[in-house]
């Protein structure tokens, strides 16, 4: 298994971090996007779209970071994908929301911020800080954003949420994203990435 990435990619990361998590041996080919090596054609190959990550399993290649996930835990670590209607119609909700609001606000915030992306920092903001209200108030009680156990839906939303004060969203007045943040972090085998420390 060989997982392309990007070092300070939270999608990437998501990858990464469930791969550890769950001990899977894979090697790592980490792409300067910078330099837009994801760019380059011997990549797009690989990946059309020309964005990490991407995933070569055997004959088997998938891209985009929900898509990897999903597809590790079904072959690998189904604890992490429960197939029952009910914890699966919300872990998909998560992993929805982790591609709307933690995207479009978390995610282009931080990309604003720090690599001067075009988009409008308090529109990207407001839309931030409008999701880690939503998941503040749905952790109030829980450990988890589904189930009694961590899901994809917290690897899914778990990057770009805990790098909002890099898009200058402070988490200090969230006190259940706080504690989520720890517990992940607990975790037996978690990494971190640039922005998150282990």
């Amino acid at each position: 298994m060989k997982l392309y990435s990007g070092p300070a990619s939270g999608n990437s990361y998501k990858a990464r971090l469930l791969l550890a998590l769950t001990g899977i041996e894979y090697e790592l080919a980490s792409l300067n996007l910078q330099k837009g090596e994801q760019k380059s054609p011997k990549f797009l190959k690989i990946n059309p779209r020309g964005q990490v990550p991407a995933l070569i399993d055997g004959d088997v290649t998938v891209w985009d970071s929900q898509g990897i996930i999903t597809y590790i835990a079904l072959k690998y670590a189904p604890d992490w994908l429960p197939l029952d209607p009910k914890h699966m119609g919300k872990i998909m909700q998560w992993m929805a929301f982790a591609e709307n609001e933690c995207l479009y606000g978390m995610a282009r915030s931080r990309a604003v911020v720090r690599i001067n992306r075009p988009w409008n920092l308090e529109e990207t903001q407001a839309h931030g800080e409008a999701g880690l209200k939503i998941i503040n108030a749905h952790l109030q009680g829980r450990q988890w954003l589904v189930g009694q156990m961590p899901t994809l839906a917290d690897i899914a939303c778990f990057p770009y949420v805990a790098l909002a004060p890099e898009g200058n969203l402070l988490l200090d007045g969230y006190a259940g994203i706080q504690a989520w943040i720890s517990r992940i972090k607990a975790l037996p085998g978690f990494v971190g990435m640039p922005g998150i420390d282990p």
